[in-house]
C-alpha cells in the first residue's frame, strides 16, 4: 500500500456508493461529523471517508473498495475506545448492525457489530441470563470483548472473550469468513484479544450466565481516610473467593448536578464489589472494609444485572477524557506509598479516576484453552482517567508518567489492551500483548492483511504507515451533500 495514494475522486466514491446499502459521507457532507465522532470527546477522526455499514456485506464491499483505493481502513462503534485519532484512510462505522439474538435454552446470545452491552443485558436479563459486561454497559459488546473484555464478575467467570463460540469476519481482500476453536483454532485464539489486528468482525456468539444472586455496589469514604481504606483494601483482597470482584478508586468527583449531593465536588474513596452467591456470605465479606473508616454512603446490596452500571457510575454521556492503565503484580507497602503520594488527601490532581481493580480468580486462565488476552498472571489493574480540557490535558501525561515511574518496581511492563489508553510510539500500542502473541499476531498480519490496511489503533506487525490518503478531488468539487442510502 502506497502512502498518500490518490484515486479518482468523485467517480470511485460513487462506485463505493452504488456497491453498498448504507451511507457514504465525505468530510464536507452533512452527517459526516456525527458519523466519525467518538465518545471520548477529546479524540477528533478526520477519516477522508466514513461509511455507515448496515451488515456484512456492506463491510465487505467497503473493504474491497478501500483494497482498490490502496486506502487504510479503520473501523468504531460507539467510540468509547477512541484513544488516538483516526487520520485519513476509510473509516467503517458498524453502529447500525444491530442484529440481537438470545437462545435461553442454550444460554447462547449472537449481537452485530453494532450492539451495546445494555441491549445484551436487558433482554438476557428477561431469561434470568448476563452477559459478562465490564464497568458500564454503554460500550460496544464485540470492541470490548475482542480486547478481553475484563467483566464485573470476571473472577468468577473469567475475561468476556473466554466464552466466544464464534466470530463472523471480513478480512483485508474482503472475504467474509466464520471462524470457530474448531474451524481455524489459531485465528479464533488470535480474535480472542488480539483486538483489531486482522480483520472486522461483523457479528459474535458466545456464551450466557445465570444472573441470580448478585450482591453488589460502591461504599463511598471522605478522601481523609484514604490511607486507612487503602491499607485495608489490601489486606482484604488476599481473602476473598473467586466468586467476589473487587476494585478500589481515589475520585476527585465534579460539582455537578449528576452527582449524588453528598459526593459533589468532593474527593472520595470509593470500594466497588460484586458477589454471586450467598447473599448473606457476601455482606460478611464486606464487613471488613465497611470498618475500615467511618463511611459517607453504603450503596451495596442485592443488585439486579440491569444495573451494573451502578457499580462504577461511569460517565454516560460523551466526555474529553485521556486514559492510562498498566498491570501490577501486587500491592505492596512501596506501591501503596506512591499511590497516596499522587492521589492521596491533600494532593492537588488533573486525576479525575485512579483505580486498583483485583485480577486473579477465572481471570488467571484462559476457560477454554489458550487466547491471545495479556497479563492473566498480573495481580491488579490500575488505571488513570481525567479530563482531557486545558489547561489539565497538559498536565495529564506528565502525572501519568510520574506514576507509571513510582510503580514500576510494583508494575510489569505491559497492559490490557482495552485499559492501555493513548499510545505514544509504535512500541508502546504493542505492549498489551507479549512478545510471543506479538509474534503470532505479526505472523496472522502478514498472512492475512499484508498491505496493512488495518493499521489504526492497537495493532502489531507490518511498519506503520503514513496514514494519509488524499480526496483532493473530492474537496475540490465539495462533494455530495450525502452520499448513499
Amino acid at each position: 500500500m502506497q502512502s498518500h495514494a490518490s484515486f479518482s475522486g468523485i467517480s470511485s466514491i460513487s462506485e463505493l456508493q452504488l456497491s453498498v446499502r448504507g451511507p457514504v459521507f465525505t468530510p464536507t457532507d452533512p452527517g459526516f461529523a456525527d458519523e466519525v465522532a467518538a465518545f471520548n470527546l477529546s479524540t477528533q477522526h478526520q477519516p477522508d471517508v466514513a461509511f455507515g455499514a448496515l451488515d456484512a456485506e456492506d463491510v465487505s464491499e467497503a473493504v474491497k473498495w478501500a483494497a482498490e483505493q490502496g486506502m487504510p481502513v479503520s473501523v468504531q462503534s460507539t467510540g468509547h475506545g477512541a484513544t488516538n485519532a483516526i487520520q485519513g484512510g476509510l473509516l467503517i462505522s458498524t453502529r447500525r448492525m444491530l442484529e440481537l439474538s438470545i437462545d435461553p435454552v442454550e444460554k447462547t446470545a449472537r449481537v452485530g457489530a453494532g450492539v451495546r452491552w445494555k441491549a445484551v443485558v436487558d433482554l438476557a436479563a428477561t431469561f434470568g441470563l448476563m452477559g459478562l459486561c465490564g464497568s458500564t454497559t454503554d460500550v460496544g459488546v464485540v470492541g470490548y470483548t475482542l480486547g478481553g473484555g475484563l467483566p464485573i464478575m470476571g473472577r468468577k467467570y473469567g475475561f468476556a472473550s473466554d466464552h466466544v463460540i464464534a466470530f463472523e469476519l471480513v478480512t483485508a481482500d474482503g472475504t467474509q469468513r466464520r471462524v470457530t476453536k474448531d474451524e481455524d483454532p489459531e485465528l479464533f485464539f488470535l480474535l480472542r484479544g488480539g483486538k483489531g489486528n486482522l480483520g472486522i468482525v461483523t457479528a459474535m456468539e458466545f456464551h450466557l450466565f445465570p444472573s441470580r444472586d448478585i450482591f453488589a455496589g460502591g461504599i463511598y469514604f471522605a478522601g481523609e481516610h484514604a490511607a486507612a481504606v487503602l491499607q485495608q483494601f489490601s489486606e482484604w483482597v488476599p481473602t476473598l473467593p473467586t466468586e467476589a470482584s473487587a476494585s478500589l478508586a481515589f475520585l476527585r468527583l465534579p460539582d455537578m448536578d449528576i452527582i449524588p449531593e453528598p459526593l459533589r465536588g468532593k474527593f472520595v474513596v470509593h470500594v466497588r464489589y460484586a458477589y454471586q452467591g450467598d447473599p448473606a456470605l457476601a455482606t460478611q465479606l464486606l464487613e471488613p472494609m465497611r470498618r475500615s473508616a467511618p463511611f459517607m454512603m453504603d450503596a451495596t446490596g442485592p443488585l439486579e444485572s440491569t444495573r451494573f452500571d451502578s457499580i462504577h457510575q461511569d460517565p454516560d454521556q460523551p466526555v474529553p477524557v485521556r486514559e492510562r492503565g498498566f498491570l501490577l503484580n501486587r500491592l505492596d507497602d512501596p506501591a501503596k506509598e506512591a499511590i497516596l503520594r499522587h492521589f492521596g488527601p491533600g494532593v492537588e490532581s488533573p486525576v479525575l479516576l485512579a483505580e486498583v481493580r483485583l485480577l486473579g480468580g477465572a481471570l488467571a486462565k484462559c476457560a477454554d484453552g489458550e487466547d491471545s488476552v495479556n497479563g492473566r498472571d498480573a495481580a491488579f489493574s490500575f488505571f488513570m482517567a481525567g479530563m482531557a480540557v486545558p489547561p489539565l490535558a497538559e498536565l495529564l501525561p506528565v502525572v501519568y508518567d510520574a506514576v507509571r515511574e513510582d510503580l514500576r518496581e510494583a508494575s510489569s511492563d505491559s497492559t490490557f489492551v482495552n485499559l492501555h489508553g493513548h499510545f505514544v510510539d509504535a512500541e508502546d500500542r504493542e505492549r498489551a500483548w507479549g512478545p510471543a502473541i506479538r509474534e503470532r499476531l505479526r505472523k496472522a498480519k502478514a498472512e492475512l492483511d499484508p498491505q496493512n490496511m488495518f493499521s489504526f489503533g492497537h495493532v502489531v506487525g507490518l511498519p506503520v504507515i503514513d496514514q494519509t490518503v488524499l480526496l483532493e478531488d473530492v474537496v475540490s468539487a465539495g462533494g455530495d451533500a450525502v452520499l448513499g442510502n
